[in-house]
């Protein structure tokens, strides 16, 4: 079953209008033993990114600074508290795309570093190259200033203890990080943008890229159609090249709400997998759709004195 919801224009639960702005959030979609925190901490998410939309700030920063609020989380599947690979080790993905120009930049299978995403925006500022993988991730981000953490430091109990259950066989009980963060964002002028993070799939083997670095699945933004960050099992993400479907889908005139559950329905029908999406379009709408148990989310949008979110 899709789950989905949209808001914008005259709908009373959020206002957006082409003059506005807007920003979106997701946790990961999956099914959570901690709704209520992830929930809140989306809400922190978009707050903090609403403050820099509201005070005439771009969506690029803005989504930058809402999935760093996620990254720096342990609740969520993303920098600190990320997912471990089958040798208990830490593997980041990350990237982040403006719509205006098309620029883009990301890091996958990047050794522990606290903030992925920053990473990923340097990518995105140097303009050499949109993608680096690997030791090559890490050496990128050392010589732009960024400090090596450990898998170590940014592993959380929680996050031991499922790849204990893993290693021994069971299914690791409560909440199973298999999705992302991520954000989209309009602003002012009407420049889209789009910013996903993850920590992979549990137990992943080594090297293992995921939907979230790559361009065209799980993060994607046009300012001719609008944004998009995706969530979920990555390689029917990928295989799909599911955030460009849903963009170009709002390109062709459908609302956020009907792309992102297009969207949903591919990756459940032909794909066989599970995840979610979430969508913002160039005249400030927001969507999303899941079809997992929960993904938690949260929106700000001119005209809203604090987000709104769910699961």
């Amino acid at each position: 079953m899709v789950v989905s919801a949209s808001w914008g224009g005259a709908d009373p639960a959020f206002t957006a209008s082409a003059a506005d702005w807007v920003i979106l959030v997701h946790g990961g979609a999956g099914r959570s033993d901690s709704d209520a925190g992830r929930r809140q901490g989306c809400q922190r998410s978009a707050a903090t990114a609403g403050a820099l939309l509201a005070g005439g700030g771009d969506a690029l920063d803005a989504v930058q600074a809402a999935v760093r609020v996620l990254e720096d989380d342990p609740l969520f599947n993303a920098g600190t508290g990320a997912c471990l690979t089958e040798d208990g080790l830490i593997e980041l993905d990350a990237a982040i795309m403006e719509g205006s120009s098309l620029r883009a930049g990301g890091v996958c299978a990047l050794p522990p570093f606290k903030n992925p995403i920053d990473v990923a925006r340097a990518v995105l500022t140097d303009g050499r190259h949109v993608l680096y993988a690997g030791e090559g991730a890490a050496a990128f981000a050392r010589a732009a200033g960024f400090q090596p953490s450990t898998s170590e430091l940014m592993t959380t109990e929680s996050a031991r203890r499922k790849w204990r259950e893993l290693q021994k066989g069971a299914m690791p009980s409560g909440s199973v990080p298999t999705g992302t963060v991520g954000a989209v964002a309009r602003d002012a002028r009407g420049v889209c943008a789009a910013a996903t993070s993850t920590g992979g799939i549990l137990g992943k083997k080594s090297g293992r890229v995921g939907d979230s670095p790559v361009v065209g699945a799980g993060t994607f933004a046009d300012d001719e159609a609008g944004a998009a960050s995706a969530t979920g099992q990555g390689e029917g993400i990928l295989r799909s090249c599911l955030g460009k479907t849903a963009v170009d889908a709002m390109r062709a005139g459908l609302d956020p709400e009907s792309a992102a559950r297009r969207a949903i329905d591919l990756l459940s029908g032909r794909l066989q997998s599970t995840g979610g999406i979430i969508l913002v379009d160039r005249q400030g709408r927001i969507g999303w759709a899941r079809s997992t148990l929960s993904m938690a989310w949260a929106a700000l949008g001119r005209g809203n004195s604090a987000p709104i979110g769910g699961t």
